[in-house]
């Protein structure tokens, strides 16, 4: 199964049992299925925007989307789903959804790191914190994108059991040494909006230079970007929370 979905998705698929993504959660994070049911961690990598999302605003420049971006990533998800697996019931959870009280309905860094597709390098990584109590996010690092890259989506397969032919991997530790670590942190926490966290290590590929200026422009004027670019309909804005936009600036963009 996940090597099915790979070929069909690019292979930015990862395989999770869903015990090991509840085993080092809280009980009010976890995901209510055996543990062990098969789950696949979807990644985009940089070459997304090129290859993919302006493919969709091609074909769909008339049409309004609340983001266009979780619109195009929902919509190649679904019809993967559908096409390579047409008897299976499989639960979809996207990077963006949440619960009615606000709570994500997956933790995509999580995820991403239990499966063994990037290091998730959070406050108790670094020893001897320089930071007393002041609370520091993680984030993850891909060893081949460095942080040019994006978590989009969990599948889990209901009814489908790994067994043990599927064993765990640890993820790649990249940023190695407690310098960079505190590097990482403080670059994504104090200074995310230049970016520079993403390129704590040496990535094969980063954002293009349209994608660089789309994902910088604030989410309620994307719309009128796109619109310049030729693929946004008159008169079409979006509507985001502040949660919303937090994520796609900050996480997952």
């Amino acid at each position: 199964t996940p090597n099915h979905f790979s070929k069909s998705l690019c292979p930015l698929s990862f395989s999770v049992q869903i015990g090991w993504y509840n085993a080092v959660l809280p009980p009010s994070f976890h995901l209510p299925y055996h543990e062990d049911t098969l789950a696949v961690v979807v990644l985009s990598a940089p070459a997304m925007f090129e290859k993919l999302f302006i493919p969709f605003l091609q074909r769909h420049r008339r049409e309004a989307a609340r983001d266009p971006v979780d619109q195009c990533v929902s919509d190649t998800i679904s019809s993967c789903v559908s096409q390579s697996f047409p008897k299976q019931e499989v639960d979809v959870m996207y990077d963006y959804e949440m619960h009615p009280n606000r709570k994500p309905k997956f933790l995509a860094q999580t995820a991403a790191h239990v499966a063994g597709a990037a290091y998730y390098y959070q406050q108790c990584d670094v020893p001897n914190q320089p930071w007393g109590s002041k609370k520091m996010f993680g984030v993850c690092i891909h060893p081949r994108w460095g942080g040019w890259f994006a978590i989009r989506a969990l599948l889990v397969f209901r009814g489908v059991e790994s067994g043990a032919e599927l064993q765990q991997a640890p993820p790649v530790d990249s940023v190695g040494s407690r310098q960079q670590r505190v590097e990482l942190l403080e670059s994504f926490n104090l200074h995310w909006q230049d970016w520079a966290y993403r390129d704590i290590i040496r990535s094969e590929d980063s954002y293009s230079p349209r994608q660089r200026e789309y994902f910088s422009t604030p989410p309620g004027q994307r719309a009128t970007l796109l619109q310049r670019w030729g693929f946004s309909p008159e008169g079409h804005t979006q509507t985001q929370t502040v949660l919303n936009e937090t994520e796609k600036i900050i996480k997952l963009s």
